[in-house]
C-alpha cells in the first residue's frame, strides 16, 4: 500500500507543532504585530508633549540589525529605581520557576534541574550588567534647528564621589558626541569645573559648571561659577535658597535638580522662585529621578512658564549606562522659558506614571510600542530565523547548524511509501 504526501495536512501539522513547541516565539510575533497598531513616537517634546517635526533619532545600522538586544538594553537603562526592582525580582522568579519546571518535565538529573532554574536569572543578570557597561551602538539626535546647540546641562566625571572610576573628561565627551550632543556642562558634585582642563581635540565643547549639595537639595550651577562655602546654605530651606543669589552674583545660572526638589522641597518651589532660581530640571535620566510623575512635571512647567524660567533635561551621566534619555536644543547661557527645547524618549517619561509592580509587564509592552518599523522588522526577522532553525527536523547524527536550515528550506518533500 502506498501513502501519498498531502501538503495541506503537512502544513496543518507544522502549524500545530509550532504552536505547541514554540509558544513564546509565536506570542512575541503576535505582540510585535499588536503593538504596531498604536505605536509610541521614538521622541517627544517634554515641554509640549507633542512629537517634534524637526528632530529625530538616527540609529546606526548595527543598532537596527541587532534591534532585539539594542532595544532591550535601552529599556533596562530607562527603568526608574522602584520599577527596576519589581521587574528584575519578578522576571528572575518566573524564569527560575519556568526553567526548573521544563527540566523536571524532561526527567533530568537534579543538577540539570538546578542548572535550568539558574539559566534564566543568569541571562537577566548579564543583560542588566550589559546595559550599564557594554559599549554598543546608540541612537543619535538629529535636528533641523541650525541655530540651536544640542546640549546636556548636567553630567559627571570620576571627580564626583559616585562617578565611574576612570570616567575622564575625554570619555564623557565621547559618550555625548556619539549621541549627537555638541556641548555639555561638566557638573561634578561640589567640584568646580572651569573649562581649563579640557583635553585637546575634543569633539564637543565642555562647559564650566558644578553641582552643589546643600540642604536636602542639589543645585546645578553653570557658567562662570566659583567655589562656595556650602556650610552657609545648610540646616534649613530658608538658608539653602540663598545659594541661588550667590550663584547669580558670580555670573552663573542656577537650576534645581531632580529628584531632590520633587522629593524634599515640593511645597517650597515658590520660595525657590522668590530666591532667584533660574530654572528647573524637568527630565533627569537617573533611576531615582525617572519616577517623576507627568502631572507634577506639568505643574513645574506652569510655574516656570509664568516666571520665564529655564526648563532643561539632564542625562545626569556618571559613566554608568551607554544611552541618554533626553537631549536639549538650546543656546549655551541662554535664559528664559522659551530658550530651550527638551526632547526625551517616551519610555523614560512613562516611568513616573505607572505603578512599580506593573513594570514586569508594562516595560516590555511600552518598549515594543516604541519600536520603529525598521526595528520591528529586525525583531521579526530574528524571531523567524530562530524559530525555523529550532523547528525544522534534523536527521539522526547530524549536527545543528545553519547549513541544515538552508538545506531543509530548499529540499522538496519526498513521497514516502510503506508496505
Amino acid at each position: 500500500m502506498t501513502a501519498s504526501f498531502h501538503p495541506t495536512r503537512h502544513a496543518g501539522n507544522l502549524r500545530v507543532n509550532l504552536l505547541r513547541r514554540h509558544p513564546v516565539a509565536i506570542a512575541l510575533v503576535l505582540l510585535l504585530l499588536a503593538t504596531a497598531i498604536h505605536p509610541l513616537s521614538p521622541l517627544v517634546d517634554a515641554v509640549t508633549g507633542s512629537v517634534p517635526g524637526d528632530a529625530d533619532l538616527d540609529r546606526p545600522i548595527l543598532y537596527v540589525m541587532f534591534a532585539p538586544l539594542s532595544n532591550t538594553l535601552d529599556a533596562l537603562t530607562f527603568f526608574s529605581m522602584a520599577r527596576a526592582e519589581w521587574a528584575l525580582a519578578v522576571w528572575v522568579l518566573l524564569l527560575a520557576a519556568w526553567g526548573a519546571l521544563r527540566a523536571s518535565s524532561e526527567s533530568l538529573s537534579k543538577r540539570r534541574v538546578v542548572a535550568g532554574a539558574l539559566l534564566g536569572p543568569a541571562v537577566v543578570l548579564v543583560l542588566a550588567i550589559a546595559a550599564v557597561l557594554l559599549p554598543r551602538p546608540v541612537p543619535r539626535l538629529t535636528t533641523a534647528d541650525d541655530a540651536g546647540t544640542v546640549i546636556d546641562y548636567h553630567a559627571h566625571t570620576s571627580a564626583s564621589h559616585d562617578g565611574r572610576p576612570g570616567w575622564t573628561l575625554a570619555k564623557l565627551a565621547d559618550w555625548h558626541a556619539r549621541q549627537g550632543f555638541e556641548a555639555t556642562y561638566v557638573t561634578d558634585h561640589n567640584v568646580v569645573y572651569d573649562g581649563s582642563l579640557a583635553p585637546p581635540g575634543m569633539s564637543i565643547s565642555l562647559l564650566p559648571g558644578v553641582e552643589w549639595s546643600v540642604y536636602r537639595q542639589h543645585v546645578v550651577a553653570i557658567g562662570p561659577v566659583e567655589p562656595l562655602p556650602r556650610d552657609s546654605f545648610g540646616g534649613s530651606t530658608e538658608r539653602m535658597v540663598r545659594i541661588f543669589a550667590a550663584i547669580e552674583r558670580q555670573g552663573g545660572l542656577s537650576m534645581a535638580s531632580l529628584p531632590e526638589y520633587w522629593r524634599n522641597h515640593w511645597d517650597d518651589l515658590g520660595a525657590f522662585v522668590m530666591a532667584g532660581v533660574d530654572g528647573f530640571e524637568i527630565v533627569n535620566c537617573a533611576p531615582k529621578a525617572l519616577a517623576f510623575p507627568s502631572q507634577l512635571r506639568r505643574e513645574v512647567l506652569t510655574l516656570a512658564g509664568s516666571h520665564d524660567l529655564l526648563v532643561v533635561g539632564a542625562s545626569d551621566n556618571h559613566g554608568w549606562g551607554q544611552v541618554t534619555c533626553v537631549w536639549n536644543v538650546s543656546r549655551p547661557g541662554a535664559q528664559g522659558f522659551h530658550t530651550n527645547r527638551v526632547f526625551a524618549r517616551p519610555l523614560a517619561l512613562l516611568q513616573g506614571d505607572w505603578l512599580p509592580w506593573t513594570a514586569p509587564v508594562t516595560q516590555p509592552w511600552f518598549m515594543l510600542r516604541s519600536l520603529t518599523w525598521s526595528e520591528r522588522a529586525s525583531w521579526l526577522t530574528w524571531v523567524v530565523i530562530i524559530l525555523l532553525y529550532r523547528a525544522l527536523p534534523r536527521r539522526e547524527g547530524q549536527s545543528a547548524g545553519f547549513g541544515i536550515l538552508a538545506r531543509s528550506i530548499w529540499r522538496r518533500p519526498r513521497k514516502s511509501a510503506c508496505s
